[in-house]
C-alpha cells in the first residue's frame, strides 16, 4: 500500500564538529520519502523554487517516488542554515528563509487523494487538516509538528489530533504540549486529545511508543560515527511508515517492528550529510541491522 507524504523540499546548509555540507538536499518530505521508499511506494506533496535543479528531481524520481504533487513556484526554495555541536540532539538555527515555502498551499492531485496511508509531515496545521479534508477515506494517518505550532496554533493541533491515528512528536515538545514534565503522564494527556498511537523520539536514546495501554521502548543504534542528525526525525517517520504500508496492518506487533526499521533507518541517516548515506543505502543492509538490533536487544526469560 502507498503513502500520501506532504512537507518540505528544501536546500540545507549544515555545520556539524565533523564537517559541514552547503546547499544540501533536505526538507522533512524529502528524507521521510525517500526512506519510506525503500518499503513501499510514495506520492510526495511539496513546493519548490525556480532555482530548483531537475537533478534533484530525478533523482528522487530514481527511487521510485511519484513526484507529480512536488510543484515548481516563481522565487526561491526554502533554505535553512544551522550548526550542531558536540551535542548533537540540539540543532542551532542561524537562519531560515521560508522563500516560497511561506505560501505553500497544497493541492493534491486526484490520483493522490485515495492514497491509504498519509503523512503530514512539520507544516502549520491549518494546512495539515487542508489536506486531511482532501484525502478519501485513509486506512491510516500520522502526523508530525514542532514546538514553533505548539506555541502557535494550539487549537488546530488539537483538532488536528483528533483525526489521526499516529501522532510522532519529540520528547521536549511532548512535554511542552501535555505542560507535564513527567514522560509518562505527557504522552496518557496527549492520547486523550486523539491520536490511538503516540511515538515520541528521543534522539540518541532512542524512542518510546504508546499505544493503548501498552508502552514499547526502542534504544538508538549505536555508531562510533555520527556526522550529520539532520532529517534523522523524518527518516526515522519514514521508516515507520513505510514498514506499516508496507503490512497493510497496524496491529500492535507490526507497530512494534516498524519502530525497530525506523530507528534501522535514522541510523544510516545520520552516517553522512543530507542523503548520502540513504541513496548508497542497500535492502541487504537494512536487513542486517535490523538483526543486529534483535540481537542487541534480546533477553531470556528468568
Amino acid at each position: 500500500m502507498g503513502i500520501l507524504v506532504v512537507g518540505s523540499v528544501a536546500f540545507d546548509s549544515v555545520q556539524t564538529p565533523f564537517g559541514r555540507a552547503d546547499e544540501a538536499l533536505g526538507g522533512s518530505a524529502t528524507y521521510f520519502s525517500t526512506s519510506a521508499s525503500f518499503f513501499t511506494d510514495v506520492r510526495l506533496v511539496a513546493v519548490v523554487g525556480e532555482d530548483f535543479p531537475d537533478e534533484h528531481i530525478d533523482g528522487l524520481k530514481g527511487r521510485g517516488i511519484d513526484v507529480e504533487g512536488l510543484k515548481k513556484a516563481p522565487g526561491k526554495t526554502f533554505r535553512w542554515k544551522g550548526r550542531y555541536d558536540y551535542d548533537l540532539n540540539q540543532a542551532h538555527t542561524l537562519e531560515t528563509h521560508l522563500n516560497v515555502f511561506s505560501s505553500f498551499d497544497p493541492h493534491l492531485p486526484e490520483a493522490y487523494k485515495d492514497t491509504p496511508y498519509v503523512f503530514l509531515a512539520n507544516i502549520d496545521p491549518g494546512l495539515q487538516l487542508k489536506v486531511l479534508d482532501q484525502v478519501k477515506k485513509p486506512k491510516f494517518v500520522a502526523c508530525d509538528t514542532m514546538n514553533f505550532w505548539i506555541e502557535g496554533k494550539p487549537d488546530a493541533l488539537r483538532k488536528l489530533l483528533k483525526r489521526v491515528d499516529l501522532f510522532v512528536i519529540n520528547e521536549g515538545e511532548a512535554r511542552q504540549l501535555a505542560n507535564e514534565a513527567s514522560l509518562v503522564r505527557a504522552a496518557r494527556k496527549i492520547q486523550k486529545d486523539g491520536p490511538r498511537i503516540l511515538i515520541i523520539k528521543r534522539g540518541e536514546y532512542g524512542s518510546v511508543m504508546f499505544s493503548g495501554g501498552s508502552y514499547f521502548c526502542a534504544p538508538a543504534y549505536p555508531l562510533e560515527e555520527v556526522f550529520d542528525p539532520t532529517g534523522a526525525g523524518d527518516t526515522f517517520a519514514g521508516g515507520v511508515m513505510g514498514y506499516l504500508a508496507n503490512t497493510g496492518d497496524a496491529v500492535e506487533a507490526n507497530l512494534r517492528k516498524a519502530i525497530i526499521f525506523g530507528s534501522v533507518m535514522a541510523s544510516f541517516n545520520v552516517e553522512a550529510f543530507s542523503l548520502e548515506r540513504l541513496n548508497a543505502l542497500r535492502l541487504e543492509e537494512i536487513r542486517a541491522r535490523y538483526s543486529e538490533f534483535k540481537r542487541l536487544t534480546h533477553f531470556d526469560d528468568l
